[in-house]
């Protein structure tokens, strides 16, 4: 038998036959299911959901006999602690701490990569502290740690991109509204899903130029060769593993290394992928400069083949429609570079405005929150900063009176 209940009357045991609502509001991958883990019942109560069907003929129905508020006690103590106790901080206060954590943690890979070429098995465990760090600093402002590890220097990316790629798995899975368990292993799995580039040659690593043929199959490479490394590492969590050697895959099936597709790749993998693409083509590399990231966002969402569509948006949600990084352009006809969210809407974050389009000159820094009552601004949309003869985004991030 069908019934449509509450949200907060679902327990343990119970057959869910649908969700009702917007697939955006809800964290899981499948239609129906029975509810065994308490880590769902979490999920579930955590999420934008109100009502669901249950079939009484396949699991439990409704108990009466338990008060509502017991139920809610019991889904206070499986909330993840980490977002229970977690106190916010300004994007100021945050950057001091995020700058040290991103060094740590750079260092960190860096050295991982030495063992590998060196032949000495990989010490995941070493970089667990960092993940929990890098965890922390997001659950206290995101935009502190996201915004710093867009920096990155040509000589230091394949060990920066870890590191950003850790960071925005902590903040999709955070999104998606999995249990803190899971987002240390997105975060660990980011961390250390290119380790397999450790026994790529630097000189195809670091070509200045575009690939060849030949070069491009030594890179396609690294999914596998990572894999095997931290399974000689003696690394067994299944997630890690699994973005290890599936970031690469697309839902249309013409991904690396197995062509999977669809339903194959599991959402580890599939977040995994959103992930690595989006710091990557934000990036400055030696052949070609970064894409601004809302342009990134938008060029992504055409490759709609490429990427679990559920997993994107959820990604468009976790970063902003207008992501830390972007050039925005103003009502008031002067540009801005988005530095931080505001909690109210992704339609109003804070942004540093820096240049005139009507003069056509930089102008004196001002920061602006734009989600403030009575603030006279507003976004019209993206800009591309090469238009105004802007071509180097990171040098407005490490102007003295911005940092």
């Amino acid at each position: 038998m069908l019934k449509t209940i509450p949200v907060h009357q679902v327990r343990m045991g119970m057959f869910i036959h649908s969700l009702k609502g917007s697939w955006i509001d809800h964290p899981f991958w499948k239609k129906a299911f029975k509810l065994e883990d308490a880590d769902d019942l979490n999920k579930l109560h955590s999420s934008g959901v109100r009502e669901v069907v249950i079939d009484t003929s396949k699991g439990l129905d409704v108990a009466t006999e338990k008060p509502i508020e017991i139920a809610e006690a019991l889904i206070a103590e499986t909330r993840p602690a980490a977002l229970k106790h977690s106190k916010h901080t300004s994007i100021d206060e945050e950057r001091v701490h995020a700058k040290r954590i991103i060094e740590g943690t750079k260092q960190a890979v860096a050295s991982m990569f030495d063992d590998v070429r060196m032949g000495k098995a990989i010490n995941a465990e070493a970089a667990s502290p960092l993940v929990e760090e890098i965890s922390a600093s997001l659950a206290r402002n995101e935009g502190a740690l996201i915004s710093l590890v867009r920096l990155k220097a040509s000589d230091d990316y394949t060990y920066m991109h870890s590191v950003a790629v850790c960071a925005l798995m902590i903040s999709l899975a955070r999104e998606l509204r999995l249990h803190e368990t899971e987002v240390r292993q997105a975060g660990l799995g980011g961390l250390l899903h290119d380790i397999g580039k450790a026994l790529i040659p630097i000189e195809v690593l670091s070509k200045p130029g575009a690939l060849t043929e030949e070069e491009f199959k030594i890179v396609r490479l690294h999914p596998e060769r990572g894999h095997a490394l931290l399974q000689q590492g003696q690394i067994t969590d299944e997630v890690i593993l699994d973005i290890c050697l599936h970031h690469h895959e697309k839902m249309d099936g013409t991904g690396y290394p197995f062509k999977l597709g669809g339903d194959q790749i599991s959402l580890f993998a599939k977040m995994g992928a959103v992930c690595d693409v989006y710091d990557a083509i934000t990036s400055n590399r030696p052949y070609k400069a970064g894409w601004e990231p809302g342009v990134s966002l938008h060029r992504m969402a055409q490759w709609g083949n490429h990427f679990d569509q559920k997993v994107f948006q959820a990604f468009v949600k976790c970063v902003g429609i207008y992501p830390i990084g972007s050039i925005v352009m103003l009502k008031s006809g002067r540009l801005g570079l988005v530095i931080d969210q505001s909690p109210k809407s992704l339609l109003t974050p804070i942004v540093r405005v820096f240049f005139s389009t009507k003069s056509k000159t930089h102008i004196p820094m001002e920061v602006l929150d734009l989600s403030r009552p009575g603030s006279k601004d507003s976004i019209l949309g993206h800009e591309d900063p090469i238009k105004w003869g802007i071509t180097d985004i990171n040098a407005l991030w490490n102007q003295n009176d911005l940092w």
